[in-house]
């Protein structure tokens, strides 16, 4: 068995070492740049003047346009900790799932490595950042080199050549072009933004791609190690990786009748958003003397009356559970994970489209009902939608229900239950507190139940999201298999 652990280790340790010497060569290229870059500070004519002359003029021509500022910024988040963070995660806890385990620590090494240079030429160097006459970004630490030009050509170069495999023949050449057009606009606008010089970005550029090179070299060794063929990197890392790392590799096709689809849901969007508008005008302005004005009343009184400082901060952090953020980040996390554990994109298409259709009918009816907030404190203040229907409450009704759909068939072992616990617990809490802080009528919560239920109802009818479990998959890890698990990844992990 030690000798097994020896064998195993021994590869990971010699691409592990390769990349640390690579990381010392490139700090060491960027000591060189420090150098370069001090006598540029001091006053070094021609790329002084280059710097400072575009970052003057591209300030003057982009400052004076709010659109076009709000674009840069979009796109400069591309290149950004968080977009990126994400990116690599996702793919490293996928390609785990997928037992490519040499692809994810290829990942994982490869972005470290960004993570440690950026810090540390920054601090080698100390450059100041561009002086423009109206700042339009917003940025802290040093200028060289451009963190977001390093980790998007670090990031977004390393996610190509692992799933580059998965992609047809034909498509490749067009994903390195996207990946490059992804990478030069992010420098781009760190430039246009005026938080980094032109020779910042280059720096990053050339830096990354340096890294890159380095990484991926220490990995075709790494490759030769296990007796697998050296490949050129116009087909990835690891060519024969390329059905576990495509994302769905056994679905021949999404739907069977997508233009029918396409238009029963349009069709259904239509008719959801009039019984949302029927009921959200009923319960607004003709329900005098009915069931529901007297609970509009009283809940909303009974929750003023009782609000106490704890209350209102548990409230506040119970809220925050439903707002766009933690919803958005729920998504993200868990439709990669659906993908990468039964490869079909048919629960991601439902999980997608039930938050855009909660989205967009909320919107569209509570612009059309524009029912005012309850007539006491509104401890969130003033919000730029009306009451009805509650969007916290839809958001997380409409979420935790369609992932304890996805889930539940799809899993025999008793944690499911656990997902259809927080589709009931989750909606409750963020309801309670939404009427707690004043901000909605509990009919605006019966609103947002009409929407989540009306509208999954109709998406499970049309997108079918586990037709796949009828026709066999199976959930990847069974009851019995849980106690094996261990050894099976172990297994995995000495398979060349």
């Amino acid at each position: 068995m030690a000798a097994v652990k020896d064998v195993l280790r021994r590869p990971l340790g010699h691409f592990t070492e390769r990349s640390l010497a690579g990381l010392a060569l490139v700090l060491g290229a960027g000591v060189g740049f420090g150098v370069l870059l001090v006598l540029v500070r001091s006053q070094w004519t021609p790329l002084y003047d280059v710097d400072h002359g575009v970052a003057a003029w591209l300030n003057a021509q982009v400052a004076p346009h709010g659109p076009l500022v709000t674009v840069l910024n979009a796109l400069t988040g591309l290149g950004g900790l968080t977009v990126i963070g994400w990116l690599v995660s996702v793919g490293v806890v996928g390609l785990l799932i997928r037992r490519q385990g040499r692809l994810a620590v290829y990942l994982l090494v490869t972005g470290a490595g960004a993570l440690i240079l950026d810090p540390t030429l920054k601090t080698l160097v100390d450059r100041l950042r561009p002086e423009v006459d109206v700042p339009i970004g917003s940025y802290a630490g040093e200028s060289f080199p451009s963190g977001h030009a390093l980790g998007s050509m670090v990031a977004y170069g390393a996610l190509l050549l692992v799933f580059l495999p998965a992609m047809r023949p034909r498509w490749r050449r067009p994903a390195m072009v996207v990946t490059a057009v992804v990478v030069f606009l992010v420098g781009l606008t760190r430039v246009a933004l005026g938080v980094h010089f032109v020779s910042d970005v280059l720096g990053a550029w050339l830096l990354g791609a340096a890294w890159l090179g380095v990484t991926a070299y220490a990995f075709r060794l790494w490759r030769l190690e296990r007796g697998r063929p050296a490949v050129p990197l116009g087909e990835g890392l690891e060519p024969e990786a390329a059905h576990d790392v495509a994302p769905a590799p056994d679905e021949e096709r999404l739907l069977p009748h997508p233009r029918a689809g396409v238009a029963e849901l349009v069709i259904g969007w239509v008719l959801v958003l009039g019984v949302l508008y029927g009921f959200g005008t009923f319960v607004s302005y003709h329900a005098q003397g009915t069931f529901f004005a007297t609970l509009d009343t009283a809940v909303p009184n009974w929750f003023d009356a009782h609000r106490t400082p704890g209350r209102d901060d548990l409230s506040y952090w119970w809220s925050k559970v439903g707002d766009t953020h933690a919803i958005l980040l729920i998504s993200l996390v868990f439709c990669p994970l659906v993908l990468a554990v039964w490869r079909r994109w048919r629960p991601v298409l439902f999980v997608a489209l039930t938050m855009f259709g909660e989205l967009s009918l909320f919107l569209a009816s509570a612009a059309a009902v524009d029912r005012p907030r309850p007539p006491i404190e509104n401890l969130d203040g003033p919000m730029p939608t009306s009451s009805f229907p509650s969007g916290h409450i839809a958001a997380t009704l409409c979420l935790w229900t369609a992932i304890a759909i996805v889930v539940f068939p799809r899993t025999d072992r008793w944690w499911r239950w656990v997902f259809v616990a927080l589709a009931v617990v989750m909606p409750v809490g963020v309801a309670v507190s939404r009427m707690y802080r004043g901000m909605h009528h509990p009919t605006d919560f019966m609103g947002a139940i009409l929407l989540t239920v009306c509208w999954i109802g109709l998406l499970y009818w049309v997108i079918r999201p586990n037709a796949d479990v009828a026709e066999g998959n199976q959930p990847a890890i069974e009851s019995e298999d849980v106690d094996t698990l261990d050894d099976e990844l172990v297994r995995a992990g000495r398979v060349d």
